[in-house]
């Protein structure tokens, strides 16, 4: 226990001797997480009051560390076009179960929304297709629909991978990737394939292991909905998309006929075929409030003295969930300290320590995303009308949630095995006396849920910085510490009113993570490194593809 304890304090001790000559300042990463995530600034919501203060304050300050306008025509912000979609009161959804009407109450049976611009949502009866995970994949040799028909049709999935639950020598285990998530596992990828299909809605069985994450997250945006504006949306999205309760799920296919379990385990077979729940049918009724706004990403730079061309973006986003229901103490602003003021922060912070040392040679970008938690909008965005050419953009570095317990003698990697810049980010830890560690929950798809995949869908390198991919090795309480901190965090903070800032934290960790992305950036700023995805990544094709635009 006495070696325990003095090696505890020597980690300790060196840790912080190295961070206090760092440039990364744990008291700057606090002061603008409290200001961001204060009252004032309403919870940071696209196309609210709350968003106008938000971006006026960004560019201030962009422009107050010296950093160069980088949006649109020589501004610090880049419009984006976003349609947004609420839900009237008095909606209605309901099943029809063997001619009995079921209604299905809202936010504890069913959340729903839509995307498309129209005054109301009327689906009167429509047929239900269990589809499984609702997975076409080629490469892999598997493909869920079998060719069914969904036109007209509310199209029923489980959440993540074929492989999530699959038991060890299961044909399926591994095909894609077991507990480490795969696109083919998020919501979006879910909603997306039913709207190719034809389907006219798109229901998801929610199962917390599955999802990542529990009911009251997939309440939190109470049937309000962004996208960005799209030229054809019926064609791209479906009319109605939600979740179903894990109760109300295993309720419709009990109706049916069908065992939830065993139908799970069909589907993790590659000859399943859908299933049409007989005697089932759905229905929904309701008005719909939509609108266009223009809501702004906030973007700066530092030009490159010698390579302009050639560049490496550090970001994070800027929005958090903006006002909802009272809590019990009576708090309506969901401020979104940690997720994310931390990381614009942390943002900010790279860009005041670039300012203060020599040109870089690459042109370094610093972006402050709008409408992550609507669905990565801003970078999606971006990565459609980008500033910078992404074909030379060696790589994108995110922050998005930084714990705030102290130093850690790790780093929590989301995404391990995917390119180059991880073996960066080994090395920049290693001078700090740290460690990576991979991702504890990839099934959460992490990965896949974060702005950085706006540019890695477009080819460019990219690491994600997340302290939801499990606890970090505190200094102070080790790995269980750390664990339970992202437990408790997600459990009773991530997304709601409970998410803010607060004099108690220790952000010397944070300011630890931050600042392995700024040594990243520093070697990566001198030119000549171009990070590669490894073999077998899905992105690596897309990159390759535009490798003779680079020297």
């Amino acid at each position: 226990m006495i070696r325990t304890a003095a090696l505890s304090l020597a980690l300790s001790l060196l840790a912080t001797s190295a961070l206090a000559q760092d440039p990364i300042d744990p008291a700057r990463l606090s002061e603008v997480t409290k200001v961001l995530a204060s009252d004032a600034f309403q919870g940071r919501s696209p196309g609210t009051p709350g968003e106008a203060k938000t971006v006026e304050y960004l560019v201030a300050e962009f422009k107050a560390l010296g950093l160069e306008p980088a949006g649109d025509a020589g501004a610090y912000t880049q419009d984006v076009p976003l349609l947004h979609t609420r839900l009237k009161d008095g909606a209605i959804f309901a099943l029809e179960l063997n001619g009995k009407r079921r209604e299905l109450v809202r936010n504890t049976d069913i959340t729903a929304t839509t995307l498309q611009p129209v005054e109301a949502v009327a689906i009167d009866k429509a047929p239900l297709v269990f589809v499984g995970y609702g997975v076409t994949a080629p490469e892999r040799g598997w493909d869920d629909f079998k060719g069914v028909d969904l036109k007209g049709k509310i199209a029923v999935f489980l959440i993540n991978d074929p492989d999530f639950e699959a038991p060890a020598g299961a044909p399926v285990a591994g095909k894609f990737g077991g507990q480490a998530a795969t696109y083919y596992a998020r919501w979006t990828y879910k909603y997306e394939e039913a709207a190719r299909r034809g389907a006219i809605g798109a229901l998801i069985i929610h199962e917390a292991p599955g999802a990542g994450y529990g009911w009251s997250t997939v309440i939190a945006s109470n049937g309000e909905g962004f996208d960005i504006v799209r030229a054809d949306p019926a064609k791209e999205k479906v009319l109605l998309q939600g979740w179903l309760s894990g109760a109300a799920g295993r309720e419709l296919l009990a109706a049916a006929g069908q065992d939830f379990d065993a139908l799970k385990a069909k589907a993790q077979r590659a000859d399943f075929a859908p299933v049409p729940l007989a005697g089932a049918a759905f229905s929904a009724s309701y008005g719909v409030t939509h609108d266009q706004i223009v809501s702004r990403n906030v973007i700066g730079k530092i030009t490159g003295a010698k390579l302009p061309n050639e560049s490496i973006m550090f970001a994070a986003h800027w929005d958090a969930y903006g006002l909802g229901a009272p809590d019990a103490q009576g708090r309506t602003v969901r401020p979104g300290a940690l997720d994310d003021a931390i990381g614009v922060a942390g943002t900010m912070e790279i860009a005041r320590a670039f300012k203060a040392g020599p040109p870089p040679a690459r042109t370094l970008v610093f972006a402050a995303w709008t409408a992550e938690e609507r669905g990565l909008l801003g970078s999606e965005y971006y990565g459609v009308h980008p500033t910078v050419p992404l074909e030379t953009m060696a790589a994108n570095l995110t922050l998005d949630v930084l714990q705030p317990n102290g130093l850690s003698k790790d780093v929590v990697l989301i995404g391990a095995g995917q390119n180059g810049l991880e073996d960066m980010l080994a090395k920049a830890a290693a001078a700090q006396g740290r460690t990576v560690t991979p991702d504890a929950h990839p099934e959460r798809a992490l990965f896949y849920r974060a702005d950085h995949f706006s540019l890695a869908r477009k080819g460019v390198p990219v690491l994600l910085l997340m302290g939801l991919g499990g606890g970090a090795d505190l200094v102070s309480g080790g790995r269980a510490a750390g664990d339970k901190w992202v437990t408790d965090y997600t459990a009773s903070a991530y997304h709601t009113t409970g998410d803010a800032w607060s004099a108690d934290w220790d952000l010397s960790g944070a300011a630890q993570d931050v600042a392995l992305f700024y040594e990243m950036g520093k070697e990566l700023a001198g030119g000549g490194a171009w990070p590669n995805w490894k073999d077998g990544s899905e992105f690596k094709p897309l990159r390759d593809a535009s490798a003779a635009k680079r020297r």
